[in-house]
């Protein structure tokens, strides 16, 4: 084992890890950020996508190792907890999913939101083929992918008019959500 020292979700964390444990692995298991989920271990469903210096990867392929001085976000750290306060703001990426219907089952929507942000960063106003070519690392078995899309363009619309927090997600005013008693 090595002390490994990461930037996850802007926060510097150390954690022991063995050589060939994945990012995954280091996030969901020693770090308790079960967002990514843990599906085909192999590369194919993108479930497990975090964003490595801003470009989406799939955590379990990457060594967490190759982690060390990079920043790595997580779908926990796209809605980031403003400082005095208990409440995250959302992501306009996360808002527009709730809003358009995207959720199922949830199980690949860690994934398919930080695809999507990922391109967002890059692109302020992609097509409808960017948005497909960027979602197309990761699988759903419960949609069409229509709601997904019409998601991503929702986004980039409300984006676009200011609402909702800017394409870097840089703390600028976003959504928060409904306090409904429940503690995640």
């Amino acid at each position: 084992m090595r002390v490994l020292q990461l930037e996850i979700n802007g926060d510097a964390r150390e954690v022991a890890a063995h050589d060939h444990w994945t990012l995954l692995e280091v996030l969901r298991y020693s770090l308790g950020l079960v967002g990514s989920k843990q599906g085909c271990d192999k590369g194919d469903c993108g479930s497990c996508t975090v964003l490595f210096d801003g470009k989406p990867v799939l955590s379990c392929l990457t060594l967490a190792g190759s982690a060390v001085g990079h920043q790595v976000t997580t779908i926990e750290g796209l809605a980031p907890k403003p400082t005095g306060t208990l409440q995250p703001v959302l992501d306009p990426v996360q808002v527009a999913f709730n809003d358009c219907g995207a959720l199922q089952c949830g199980f690949c929507q860690p994934g398919m939101m930080l695809s999507a942000r990922a391109l967002l960063n890059t692109n302020a106003e992609p097509s409808r083929e960017e948005i497909h070519q960027a979602l197309s690392g990761n699988l759903c078995r419960c949609t069409g992918y229509t709601q997904i899309v019409q998601a991503v363009e929702t986004a980039v619309a409300r984006i676009a008019q200011g609402d909702g927090a800017s394409a870097s997600n840089d703390g600028a005013a976003g959504h928060s959500p409904p306090d409904d008693g429940v503690s995640a």
